[in-house]
């Protein structure tokens, strides 16, 4: 376990957005349980506190933007600006869609077909947002899946007002496609994990590296199909268990979404400001982590001449033993199991 890669690679935007999710998803299924009591408001709290972090998160770094004028001469300065900016706008369409529902949850007020109109317009817009995300090399994982979704968006809408009839089976059909689509992405990793295992011109480190994306990807994608067909019968009424039983297969998925934010890199650096990567930024302010940030951990093995090796064939410098100096004239190792 080396902690500076796990500092470097972490991503803080993506491990805010699933750890939210991951706790709205339980308090929601209580709430449909009747577990608990509380209205709506309260179980939204989790999605509520992402969208403060990415409000409080885009004015931070507006504030040093227009403050401070040199510092958008820095790299990709305005890419990485234009890029906030846009995601700033997409959260606060969000946040409009998930105020509507929690307002036609506890109230019941409005149509749900008004209630999806932000998200409908969000998936419109992501299709734009998507191509320039993809021509100056931005990630779009929100905006991706706002934009394949739009079609479900609108049947879920016009389900759930009663202006169509249809069985649940028929209203996820473009969910069953987009999971359909994702399953064949996960059987051409494992066999291609698979191949690159059983080949020895391929190094340990791509081996590893594919290994553990077949694995992530599986604990993704069939835990979210698992709950998607639960969800559907449980909705079409030839099944009983509760909400918080058809959900835990998300919990999975959300688990391994948190693990992969450890090393999913990028993220925008000007989020509050920080101009940096997290990793940089967290040492900055804390000195002390540089210490544990610089510590690697391995099972090693012992070399030749008695030092403790790396992995990597390395010598590993022991605490206390001093630097030998370049004049020192070079003492040979004598074992005692030797022969005379």
């Amino acid at each position: 376990m080396n902690l500076q890669t796990l500092f470097q690679d972490f991503n803080p935007s993506k491990f805010i957005v699933h750890s939210s999710l991951l706790v709205f998803t339980a308090l929601f299924a209580l709430r449909l349980d009747g577990t608990i009591d509380w209205s709506f408001w309260t179980v939204f709290s989790p999605i509520w506190f992402w969208k403060f972090m990415v409000i409080s998160g885009a004015t931070v770094g507006s504030y040093v933007w227009w403050r401070y004028p040199h510092f958008r001469l820095e790299g990709e300065a305005y890419v990485h600006y234009k890029a906030m900016l846009i995601s700033l706008a997409l959260h606060l369409i969000l946040l409009m869609f998930e105020l509507l529902v929690c307002d036609k949850l506890q109230t019941g007020r409005h149509l749900w077909i008004l209630v999806f109109i932000p998200l409908i317009f969000i998936s419109i817009v992501s299709i734009a947002v998507c191509i320039w995300a993809v021509k100056h090399d931005r990630s779009f994982e929100l905006e991706l899946f706002c934009a394949v979704n739009m079609l479900q968006f609108i049947f879920l809408s016009l389900r759930l007002d009663g202006f169509t009839s249809w069985s649940w089976e028929v209203v996820f059909v473009p969910l069953w496609i987009v999971l359909c689509l994702s399953l064949v992405g996960v059987l051409y990793t494992i066999i291609f994990a698979g191949i690159l295992l059983r080949t020895p011109q391929v190094n340990a480190e791509q081996r590893r590296s594919w290994f553990n994306s077949a694995l992530a990807y599986t604990f993704l994608v069939v835990p979210i199909l698992v709950f998607q067909v639960l969800l559907t019968n449980k909705l079409d009424g030839d099944i009983s268990m509760t909400y918080t039983g058809i959900v835990t297969p998300l919990f999975v998925s959300f688990t391994t979404l948190i693990l992969m934010s450890f090393s999913a890199k990028g993220g925008n650096k000007w989020w509050f400001g920080i101009r940096k990567d997290f990793s940089q930024f967290l040492l900055s302010i804390c000195p002390f982590l540089q210490e544990y940030a610089n510590i690697a951990y391995s099972s090693g093995r012992t070399s030749e001449n008695g030092e403790r090796m790396e992995a990597n064939s390395q010598p590993v410098k022991e605490k206390g033993h001093k630097k030998c100096e370049m004049n020192k004239p070079v003492v040979p190792v004598i074992s005692i199991e030797m022969p005379d």
